[in-house]
């Protein structure tokens, strides 16, 4: 007769063995960025920030091209100029250049925050979205793709969930 022990270990490693095959097949993965970059919702929400984000440039570089020409008047202008009046049109206009590039940090600042507030809004309208679609196929984990070193093409689930999506979630406030 066997030792109880040895039986003990062989059934042990046979629940095991079968609980892994089980799992992996519940294991299934998406790929966010493209979910973010292909979605409407996602697409409508790279336009508005990349538009946000050309308009304030360009508004910035037409201020720096007006100081610049403003720098070179006064550097013009610097033999005709006493000493304190050339100071005092210096730092005047080094105060303007100061406050750009605070206006420019604050704009970009102001990118980020809409840009992150992009992401949670789609996270916060997909995980419902998700975790019904998980349910109904009967899938245990979804892992983000950049998570997945390896993995068969059938288990990634990213076209299916930006179909779903596009039906569910047209757009994204980020005023």
């Amino acid at each position: 007769m066997k030792n109880p022990f040895q039986i003990f270990l062989l059934i042990l490693i046979f629940f095991l063995t079968i609980e892994k095959k089980v799992l992996a097949s519940d294991i299934y993965f998406i790929d966010y960025s493209k979910v973010m970059n292909q979605s409407i919702a996602g697409k409508k929400a790279q336009d508005y920030l990349k538009n946000f984000l050309n308009n304030s440039n360009k508004k910035f570089n037409d201020t720096a091209k007006k100081l610049k020409s403003e720098e070179n008047k006064i550097i013009g202008q610097k033999n005709a100029l006493s000493k304190e009046e050339y100071k005092k049109k210096a730092d005047a206009l080094r105060k303007k250049v100061f406050e750009l590039n605070k206006e420019r940090e604050k704009s970009l600042r102001e990118v980020a925050t809409k840009r992150k507030k992009a992401g949670d809004e789609m996270l916060k309208n997909l995980n419902p979205l998700l975790g019904k679609y998980m349910k109904e196929n009967n899938i245990a984990v979804v892992i983000d793709k950049k998570n997945v070193l390896m993995g068969d093409k059938k288990f990634e689930i990213t076209s299916q969930i930006i179909e779903i999506l596009n039906k569910e979630f047209k757009s994204i406030n980020l005023n």
